[in-house]
């Protein structure tokens, strides 16, 4: 589930995306590519100096000592337009120290997706995503030690690198390994689906959830994101699960609707119906 943050944190947040958006129109994909692995790096280095991060989110320190130190420690590290991103980050306003960790990773997952956007690759990274989530989300041993920060970060990246074969685009493994390095005891199932809802709404779309019993046909999927698109108004992005106990019929789900027209669905509606 992705972090919640307060007003003050939701605005500079923005204010940080609007500059990384406005970097993204005119950049590369290869620029994109060192911005997104640099503001990971940033972003683990702010989970592991509690100290450090409370000093850049302090809101009683000037500015200038702010970006001052942000440019001490990584003027020398980082290219130019990510420290401009940093800068933007540690001279706004945070309700807490560790919204400004999350600020950090939401830009790096960003610049990383924009990375997708620039080859035209964001659908099959979004599709990727999805369905990796549902394979944890059916192996709850893999799941488990993934997510064991027990465990040394090398032994469970090297671990999702034989899970994905090599079978998975470079953003989505990118994305994958840095989430396993950032685990903070999240499960990665739940991160792919957050991931994939950030991919999808940078396409600027909406997902809906289709549970089906049997697979739908490239027309029947298409035919299907027409209608949800005129119903809610805007582009939607099909996520197809199967489910044989369904019968027949859909399940759809767009945010918290449930549109449930399968027959089980139905049948169990009827049997609620039933005089006792």
């Amino acid at each position: 589930m992705a972090v919640v943050l307060q007003a003050a944190s939701r605005e500079s947040l923005a204010a940080a995306n609007a500059r990384l958006d406005a970097y993204v129109d005119s950049a590369s994909a290869a620029d994109l590519q060192r911005l997104g692995a640099e503001l990971f790096a940033v972003t683990r280095l702010l989970v592991a100096q509690r100290a450090l991060r409370r000093l850049l989110a302090d809101p009683s320190s000037p500015e200038a000592a702010r970006t001052g130190l942000a440019q001490r420690l990584l003027g020398q590290q980082v290219a130019q337009p990510t420290l401009d991103i940093v800068n933007v980050l540690v001279a706004s306003r945070w309700s807490q120290p560790a919204d400004l960790v999350a600020a950090s990773e939401a830009l790096a997952r960003q610049a990383t997706l924009a990375v997708a956007e620039k080859d035209q690759s964001l659908d099959g990274v979004e599709d990727e995503l999805f369905r990796f989530g549902r394979i944890l989300d059916r192996e709850p041993q893999l799941n488990g030690l993934l997510a064991d920060t027990t465990a040394p970060e090398e032994r469970r990246v090297g671990l999702l690198d034989q899970v994905l074969g090599g079978k998975v685009s470079p953003v989505t493994a990118t994305l994958l390994r840095q989430s396993v390095r950032l685990a903070r005891s999240r499960h990665l199932d739940l991160v792919s689906e957050e991931l994939a809802e950030l991919a999808a709404a940078r396409r600027d779309r909406s997902v809906a959830r289709i549970t089906a019993p049997v697979a739908l046909t490239p027309e029947q999927e298409q035919k299907l994101s027409d209608s949800l698109a005129r119903l809610y108004g805007r582009p939607i992005s099909l996520q197809v699960e199967l489910d044989p106990s369904l019968l027949g019929g859909l399940v759809v789900q767009v945010g918290g609707e449930v549109i449930d027209g399968s027959v089980a669905g139905k049948l169990a509606a009827a049997r609620r119906t039933l005089p006792t």
